[in-house]
Protein backbone atom coordinates (compact mmCIF):
# COMPACT_ATOMS: atom_id res chain seq x y z
CA UNK A 1 0.00 0.00 0.00
CA UNK A 2 1.51 3.73 -0.85
CA UNK A 3 2.72 6.71 1.32
CA UNK A 4 -1.01 8.50 0.26
CA UNK A 5 -2.83 5.24 0.72
CA UNK A 6 -2.28 4.50 3.93
CA UNK A 7 -2.31 8.03 4.55
CA UNK A 8 -5.80 8.74 3.56
CA UNK A 9 -6.69 5.61 5.16
CA UNK A 10 -5.24 6.97 8.77
CA UNK A 11 -8.27 9.45 8.83
CA UNK A 12 -10.86 6.98 8.85
CA UNK A 13 -12.37 4.74 10.98
CA UNK A 14 -11.10 6.30 13.85
CA UNK A 15 -12.60 5.92 17.69
CA UNK A 16 -13.28 9.65 19.22
CA UNK A 17 -10.90 9.23 21.76
CA UNK A 18 -7.95 7.60 19.52
CA UNK A 19 -7.07 11.05 16.83
CA UNK A 20 -4.75 10.77 14.40
CA UNK A 21 -1.67 13.11 16.29
CA UNK A 22 0.68 13.80 13.77
CA UNK A 23 3.88 15.57 15.17
CA UNK A 24 5.61 18.21 13.27
CA UNK A 25 8.99 17.95 12.49
CA UNK A 26 11.11 20.85 11.43
CA UNK A 27 14.10 19.17 9.97
CA UNK A 28 15.42 15.44 9.49
CA UNK A 29 16.74 14.96 13.01
CA UNK A 30 13.41 15.77 14.51
CA UNK A 31 11.65 13.78 12.13
CA UNK A 32 13.45 10.66 12.87
CA UNK A 33 12.99 10.88 16.41
CA UNK A 34 8.99 11.22 15.79
CA UNK A 35 9.26 8.19 13.72
CA UNK A 36 11.24 6.14 16.10
CA UNK A 37 8.76 6.95 18.53
CA UNK A 38 6.00 4.81 16.92
CA UNK A 39 3.73 8.01 14.93
CA UNK A 40 2.51 6.45 12.28
CA UNK A 41 2.77 10.28 10.30
CA UNK A 42 4.29 13.04 10.69
CA UNK A 43 3.38 16.37 9.44
CA UNK A 44 5.59 19.78 8.78
CA UNK A 45 4.92 23.13 10.22
CA UNK A 46 5.61 26.06 8.07
CA UNK A 47 6.68 28.24 10.89
CA UNK A 48 8.88 25.22 12.41
CA UNK A 49 10.38 24.73 9.48
CA UNK A 50 10.85 28.91 8.89
CA UNK A 51 12.54 28.99 12.20
CA UNK A 52 14.94 25.94 11.44
CA UNK A 53 15.82 28.09 8.28
CA UNK A 54 16.66 31.07 9.66
CA UNK A 55 13.17 32.66 8.34
CA UNK A 56 10.10 34.42 9.56
CA UNK A 57 7.08 32.56 9.91
CA UNK A 58 5.79 33.25 6.37
CA UNK A 59 8.65 34.22 4.52
CA UNK A 60 10.13 31.27 3.59
CA UNK A 61 11.11 31.26 0.04
CA UNK A 62 8.92 28.40 -1.55
CA UNK A 63 12.01 26.58 -2.83
CA UNK A 64 13.47 26.47 0.80
CA UNK A 65 10.45 25.29 1.96
CA UNK A 66 10.28 22.56 -0.85
CA UNK A 67 13.64 21.40 -0.63
CA UNK A 68 12.96 21.09 3.76
CA UNK A 69 10.23 19.09 3.18
CA UNK A 70 12.36 16.64 1.04
CA UNK A 71 14.46 16.01 3.00
CA UNK A 72 12.38 15.38 6.17
CA UNK A 73 10.35 12.81 3.37
CA UNK A 74 13.95 11.35 2.75
CA UNK A 75 14.53 11.09 6.36
CA UNK A 76 11.75 8.76 7.44
CA UNK A 77 9.72 6.10 5.86
CA UNK A 78 6.37 6.91 7.10
CA UNK A 79 4.13 9.30 5.33
CA UNK A 80 4.26 12.92 5.83
CA UNK A 81 2.28 15.75 5.11
CA UNK A 82 3.78 19.52 3.44
CA UNK A 83 2.09 22.62 5.06
CA UNK A 84 2.91 24.73 2.24
CA UNK A 85 0.89 28.00 3.12
CA UNK A 86 -1.14 29.80 0.84
CA UNK A 87 0.54 27.80 -2.07
CA UNK A 88 3.10 30.32 -2.86
CA UNK A 89 1.67 32.10 -5.57
CA UNK A 90 1.90 28.69 -7.59
CA UNK A 91 -0.59 27.38 -10.25
CA UNK A 92 -2.36 24.62 -9.33
CA UNK A 93 -0.31 22.46 -11.50
CA UNK A 94 2.82 23.41 -10.44
CA UNK A 95 2.30 23.53 -6.40
CA UNK A 96 1.17 19.70 -7.08
CA UNK A 97 4.21 18.73 -9.42
CA UNK A 98 6.46 20.32 -6.65
CA UNK A 99 4.91 18.73 -3.81
CA UNK A 100 4.55 15.44 -5.47
CA UNK A 101 8.89 15.53 -6.30
CA UNK A 102 9.21 16.09 -2.30
CA UNK A 103 7.79 13.04 -1.95
CA UNK A 104 4.79 14.44 0.40
CA UNK A 105 1.28 12.61 0.65
CA UNK A 106 -0.35 15.17 1.83
CA UNK A 107 -0.81 19.27 2.24
CA UNK A 108 -1.65 22.09 4.25
CA UNK A 109 -3.43 25.09 2.09
CA UNK A 110 -4.47 27.94 3.97
CA UNK A 111 -7.08 30.70 3.23
CA UNK A 112 -5.30 33.75 3.94
CA UNK A 113 -2.45 35.88 3.19
CA UNK A 114 -0.51 38.79 4.70
CA UNK A 115 -3.31 41.00 3.63
CA UNK A 116 -6.06 39.37 5.12
CA UNK A 117 -9.02 36.31 4.75
CA UNK A 118 -8.95 35.00 1.07
CA UNK A 119 -12.49 35.01 -0.45
CA UNK A 120 -13.96 31.98 0.47
CA UNK A 121 -15.49 31.36 -3.21
CA UNK A 122 -12.48 32.30 -5.20
CA UNK A 123 -10.44 29.94 -2.26
CA UNK A 124 -12.68 27.21 -2.91
CA UNK A 125 -12.31 27.25 -6.60
CA UNK A 126 -8.65 27.59 -6.37
CA UNK A 127 -9.09 24.18 -4.36
CA UNK A 128 -11.06 22.76 -6.84
CA UNK A 129 -8.65 23.15 -9.34
CA UNK A 130 -5.45 21.70 -6.99
CA UNK A 131 -7.90 18.84 -6.26
CA UNK A 132 -8.31 17.93 -9.86
CA UNK A 133 -4.45 18.39 -10.46
CA UNK A 134 -3.47 15.77 -7.70
CA UNK A 135 -6.25 13.44 -7.93
CA UNK A 136 -5.86 10.74 -5.36
CA UNK A 137 -1.62 11.44 -5.00
CA UNK A 138 -2.14 14.09 -2.08
CA UNK A 139 -4.52 14.02 0.88
CA UNK A 140 -5.85 18.09 0.86
CA UNK A 141 -6.10 19.93 4.07
CA UNK A 142 -7.86 23.10 3.66
CA UNK A 143 -6.65 25.63 6.52
CA UNK A 144 -9.86 27.77 7.52
CA UNK A 145 -7.97 30.71 8.91
CA UNK A 146 -11.17 32.81 10.65
CA UNK A 147 -10.32 32.65 13.73
CA UNK A 148 -6.54 33.56 14.05
CA UNK A 149 -8.13 36.61 11.86
CA UNK A 150 -10.68 37.81 14.45
CA UNK A 151 -13.74 36.08 13.55
CA UNK A 152 -15.36 34.77 16.53
CA UNK A 153 -18.11 33.79 14.79
CA UNK A 154 -18.42 29.94 13.97
CA UNK A 155 -20.62 30.23 11.27
CA UNK A 156 -18.48 31.88 8.83
CA UNK A 157 -15.62 28.58 9.49
CA UNK A 158 -19.01 26.65 8.62
CA UNK A 159 -19.69 28.17 5.69
CA UNK A 160 -15.91 28.07 4.54
CA UNK A 161 -15.94 24.20 5.28
CA UNK A 162 -18.53 23.10 3.11
CA UNK A 163 -17.64 25.11 0.56
CA UNK A 164 -13.97 23.53 0.55
CA UNK A 165 -15.47 19.77 1.33
CA UNK A 166 -17.48 20.61 -1.79
CA UNK A 167 -14.14 21.40 -3.89
CA UNK A 168 -12.76 18.55 -2.76
CA UNK A 169 -11.03 19.27 0.69
CA UNK A 170 -9.95 15.57 2.37
CA UNK A 171 -9.92 17.16 5.74
CA UNK A 172 -10.55 20.91 6.97
CA UNK A 173 -8.24 23.09 10.01
CA UNK A 174 -10.08 25.42 11.64
CA UNK A 175 -6.97 26.58 13.42
CA UNK A 176 -7.05 28.23 16.51
CA UNK A 177 -10.78 27.12 17.06
CA UNK A 178 -11.59 27.46 20.75
CA UNK A 179 -12.42 24.22 22.50
CA UNK A 180 -15.80 25.19 23.55
CA UNK A 181 -16.58 25.35 19.93
CA UNK A 182 -15.42 22.18 18.47
CA UNK A 183 -18.47 19.93 19.18
CA UNK A 184 -20.51 22.49 17.14
CA UNK A 185 -17.85 22.27 14.56
CA UNK A 186 -17.57 18.82 14.54
CA UNK A 187 -21.68 18.27 13.77
CA UNK A 188 -21.63 21.13 11.20
CA UNK A 189 -18.49 19.77 9.33
CA UNK A 190 -18.66 16.81 6.22
CA UNK A 191 -15.57 14.78 7.09
CA UNK A 192 -12.18 15.23 8.97
CA UNK A 193 -11.22 18.04 10.97
CA UNK A 194 -7.80 19.05 12.26
CA UNK A 195 -7.29 20.57 15.34
CA UNK A 196 -4.39 22.44 16.86
CA UNK A 197 -3.18 21.42 20.00
CA UNK A 198 -1.24 23.28 21.97
CA UNK A 199 1.78 21.30 23.82
CA UNK A 200 1.03 21.37 27.77
CA UNK A 201 -1.84 23.22 27.44
CA UNK A 202 -5.50 22.58 27.04
CA UNK A 203 -7.27 19.05 26.62
CA UNK A 204 -4.97 15.91 25.84
CA UNK A 205 -5.27 14.68 22.58
CA UNK A 206 -7.79 12.17 23.15
CA UNK A 207 -9.52 14.84 24.84
CA UNK A 208 -9.47 16.98 21.84
CA UNK A 209 -10.73 13.34 20.20
CA UNK A 210 -13.75 13.36 21.94
CA UNK A 211 -14.65 17.26 21.60
CA UNK A 212 -14.32 16.73 17.65
CA UNK A 213 -10.81 16.04 16.40
CA UNK A 214 -9.85 13.53 13.85
CA UNK A 215 -6.54 14.68 14.14
CA UNK A 216 -4.46 16.61 16.03
CA UNK A 217 -1.44 18.48 14.85
CA UNK A 218 0.58 21.21 17.05
CA UNK A 219 2.13 24.03 14.45
CA UNK A 220 5.46 25.49 15.27
CA UNK A 221 4.30 24.13 19.05
CA UNK A 222 6.86 21.14 19.29
CA UNK A 223 9.93 23.04 17.49
CA UNK A 224 9.60 26.02 19.84
CA UNK A 225 9.63 24.00 22.78
CA UNK A 226 13.08 22.20 21.12
CA UNK A 227 14.55 25.95 20.82
CA UNK A 228 13.54 27.13 24.19
CA UNK A 229 15.38 23.54 25.86
CA UNK A 230 18.60 24.26 23.72
CA UNK A 231 18.31 27.68 24.71
CA UNK A 232 18.55 26.83 28.82
CA UNK A 233 21.26 24.51 27.63
CA UNK A 234 23.05 26.70 25.90
CA UNK A 235 22.27 28.98 28.92
CA UNK A 236 23.89 26.56 31.50
CA UNK A 237 27.03 26.01 29.61
CA UNK A 238 27.64 29.76 29.16
CA UNK A 239 27.36 30.03 33.11
CA UNK A 240 29.56 27.34 34.04
CA UNK A 241 32.42 28.97 31.54
CA UNK A 242 32.25 31.92 33.15
CA UNK A 243 32.79 30.39 36.88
Amino acid sequence: MSHAVAFRALHHGRAPDDPLVLPGPWDAASARAFAAAGFPALATPSAGVAASLGYEDGRTPADEMFAAVARIVRAVDIPVSADVEDGYGLAPKELVERLLETGAVGCNLEDSTREGLKDPAEHAEWLAAVREEAGDRLFLNARIDTFVRGVEDPGAALERAAAYVAAGADCVYPIAAPVAVLPLLRAGIQGPVNVLARPGEGPSPAGLGGLGATRITFGPGLQRQAEQAVREHADRLAARQGR
